[in-house]
């Protein structure tokens, strides 16, 4: 099978090199010409570990292949995934320009019929406007079908994601168009993956509601954390007695700095859209956002309790990057707390691993970079740990509190035993842990 797929950022690109792997051709498509010429050179433009030597493994053997004409993935073609950005308005709603602009690209170029699903993130009853989008454009009278695919990749871990899903959602009114993914998703069928045959507003439903609710778990989590501070309580052993439930669970119910990245801040704010448009409250999830706002305020607000001021002194952040294993920046909670510092006249060093360039476009010379987490500790007034990286697991603390001048270490992903931490001298300070 031949598919296309509109848009090289990370859910384009993973998946085009994955359905690559499982032997389908495949055919990226970018309007950005200098993006294109990188990637057919095997170029990656962010960082997901093993994807670039994936990429470049299906470029050599003929089974991956970008341009910049929608016209070649459409011609090609039977499946054509839609993967381009719906980045949030100033209202919270997602924008769809770019989504309807494809779709009427494709529709301009549709001789036979087509599958057209939508793998981006969008609001329901965006496949039944796509619908109209394409059927007004097309140039003469052709069969397509609308799926709705939605992608459970997450960052740092997608082509694990992409392999061995929990579950595949196919929503469409066709069952030629179901039958066609499910040949399409077939080698999944050998790891007995669940899928979900359904609607297209309930396929496009589901993604918004499982990225909020694990937002609201880690909302709920971080404010028992807060809790937990004040009556002395220890949260991670909270969260293991509440995770050991089996309808609860143990993931994302750990404490820190708070939730970002690409997906649920944006998510949970089109989902308010959508349920203020039709009337509905969401109360649960609004708290969600609301709790995630204070906990980064808190964070700040940790560290100059901690300091007694903090004009003047430089900090040492660890971790950049909203979360480990990827350089995206989105809705970093480093880049509130720095920014927070900065404006209390602080100043900063910083280190991560892969985020460095990214934070420079943010935060430009206003910090400092370091080349590792101990060039990044010397001369600091102070540790913060933001993003809990593999490498700043098995710090060497001797070292880092000799490079200190003061041995402050702010754990925000409580990576390190609190008793440790104190035998070693550190005035350590962590997040709901007495």
């Amino acid at each position: 099978m031949h598919i296309g797929i509109i848009g090289t950022g990370y859910v384009g690109l993973v998946t085009g090199a994955c359905f690559a792997e499982f032997g389908v051709f495949s055919t990226c498509i970018d309007k950005d010409g200098e993006k294109i010429k990188s990637l057919k050179k095997g170029e990656i433009p962010f960082y997901e570990p093993g994807l670039e030597g994936l990429v470049k493994k299906n470029i050599k053997n003929g089974r991956l292949k970008f341009s910049t004409k929608i016209q070649d993935a459409v011609d090609s073609s039977l499946v054509i995934f839609i993967a381009v950005g719906t980045p949030p308005r100033g209202d919270g709603s997602a924008d769809m320009s770019h989504v309807e602009e494809v779709a009427a690209e494709i529709a301009g170029n549709i001789k036979n019929y087509k599958v057209i699903v939508m793998k981006s993130t969008v609001p329901v009853g965006t496949g039944a406007r796509l619908m109209k989008v394409i059927s007004k454009r097309l140039k003469e009278q052709i069969d397509f079908d609308i799926v709705s695919n939605p992608e459970f990749l997450r960052e740092g871990s997608a082509i694990e994601d992409f392999m061995r899903p929990n579950r595949v959602v196919i929503g469409a009114r066709s069952q030629q168009a179901i039958a066609i993914l499910k040949d399409l998703y077939n080698p999944l069928y050998l790891i007995e993956t669940p899928f979900i045959e359904t609607t297209i507003e309930t396929a496009e439903f589901i993604k918004y509601a499982s990225n909020s609710f694990l937002a609201a778990k880690i909302s709920f989590i971080n404010e028992l954390s807060n809790l937990c501070e004040k009556v002395g309580a220890d949260v991670h052993m909270v969260a293991k007695g509440m995770g050991l439930d089996k309808r609860i669970g143990p993931k994302f119910l750990h404490p820190g700095p708070g939730y970002g990245g690409s997906c649920f801040p944006k998510d949970t704010r089109a989902l308010l859209t959508i349920a203020e448009e039709n009337g509905i409250e969401l109360g649960i999830v609004k708290s969600a956002v609301d709790a995630n706002n204070r906990q980064r305020k808190r964070m700040t607000e940790k560290i100059k309790s901690g300091m007694g001021k903090v004009k003047g002194k430089t900090f040492a952040v660890l971790g950049l990057s909203f979360k480990p294993n990827t350089n995206d920046m989105r809705e970093a909670p480093s880049i509130d707390i720095i920014k927070h510092l900065l404006k209390e006249k602080a100043k900063i060093k910083a280190f991560d691993p892969a985020a460095m360039d990214d934070t420079k476009e943010i935060l430009g010379n206003r910090i400092k970079y370091a080349k590792d987490a101990y060039d990044c500790a010397k001369d600091a007034d102070a540790v913060i740990i933001v993003t809990e990286w593999n490498e700043f697991r098995s710090l060497e603390l001797a070292r880092i509190k000799k490079l200190l001048k003061k041995p402050y270490f702010f754990d925000l992903r409580n990576i390190y035993d609190p008793e440790k931490m104190k035998k070693l001298g550190f005035k350590y300070f962590c997040v709901g842990r007495a």
